[in-house]
């Protein structure tokens, strides 16, 4: 496979799961903010930009710079933008009906219109139309190595954002349902009390979302999902396990994650978070100088990386 191609399949992976992520983020920092009416607002507010890699602000617009700002790096509008250049530049290799998709929902966002919505139908058009995306991916394309490569790019973005996602209730002041609403930000929360049942604590639900290896937005489902995809993109038939940067970065942080004593994990959430974040980060440039040398490597702006 062409190695732009490759970049352009890795990359609408990575800013699809971004749009749809950033959106959860979002909707989880609004109904916090709600639960707690003595949260400082302003002071919230700016604890999320920072947590997404942007600087605080005197009057911090979370919705504009997290959602439809197109201007904005790190709005989900944005990365919608960006999976459709994707796309185009990959549109002989991506099927038509995901090609169409990707499509459609950019010129149904564009414009404005998402400003124009309610918070709560925006998050929900967007959560919904990159699921269909999704979907039609996994259901039109070959699971070749194309397929893998998007998949690769949609395990990355995932960890680095579900990372960001847990580290919320740190920043959410007094909110008692912090952790609930993190469960519903991730679509866990039936999951979950299926799991554990109604009176679970929060130290249940922080478990819940880094180790259950059946739900397919815990970290280590995910982790396990990257390692695989990245497994088989690699050779095969090895006697020892290949020398492979980003595959020892994911591999290492799965084994951290998966046999380090929870109590460790949580005693500092949001640190050890970062930490994954950055492994993330690694494991992206790694993959670039393995797979995608000489095509022109795409770059997240404003985050940090």
């Amino acid at each position: 496979m062409l190695s732009r191609i490759a970049d352009a399949l890795f990359w609408i992976g990575r800013y699809l799961e971004r749009a749809e992520d950033t959106c959860r983020i979002v909707e989880v920092h609004l109904h916090q903010s709600l639960d707690d009416p003595t949260l400082d607002e302003v002071q919230a507010a700016n604890d999320l930009l920072l947590l997404m890699g942007l600087p605080a602000e005197d009057k911090p617009d979370v919705l504009a710079r997290l959602c439809y700002d197109e201007t904005s790096p790190i709005s989900f509008l944005s990365a919608l933008g960006h999976a459709r250049e994707a796309a185009r530049r990959a549109r002989e290799t991506v099927s038509t009906e995901v090609w169409e998709s990707i499509n459609t929902t950019w010129l149904a966002v564009r414009g404005g219109r998402l400003s124009r919505m309610r918070p709560a139908s925006m998050f929900k058009f967007v959560r919904e139309r990159c699921a269909v995306i999704a979907g039609l991916a996994d259901g039109t394309m070959s699971h070749d190595e194309g397929w893998l490569f998007l998949t690769l790019g949609r395990s990355i973005e995932r960890i680095d954002m579900t990372a960001r996602l847990l580290s919320t209730p740190s920043v959410a002041g007094n909110s008692p349902r912090a952790w609930g609403h993190v469960l519903s930000g991730c679509g866990a929360h039936h999951a979950f009390v299926q799991r554990y049942g109604a009176l679970a604590s929060d130290r249940d639900a922080a478990e819940f979302l880094l180790l259950d290896r059946l739900f397919p937005r815990s970290l280590i489902y995910t982790l396990n999902s990257a390692v695989l995809a990245l497994g088989q993109l690699g050779p095969s038939n090895l006697r020892i396990r290949p020398d492979d940067a980003a595959l020892r970065l994911l591999g290492s942080a799965r084994a951290t994650l998966e046999y380090l004593p929870p109590d460790e994990i949580l005693r500092d959430l949001p640190r050890e978070m970062a930490k994954l974040q950055l492994v993330c980060s690694e494991a992206t440039q790694a993959i670039s100088v393995r797979f995608f040398e000489g095509s022109a490597a795409a770059e997240w702006v404003g985050g940090e990386w």
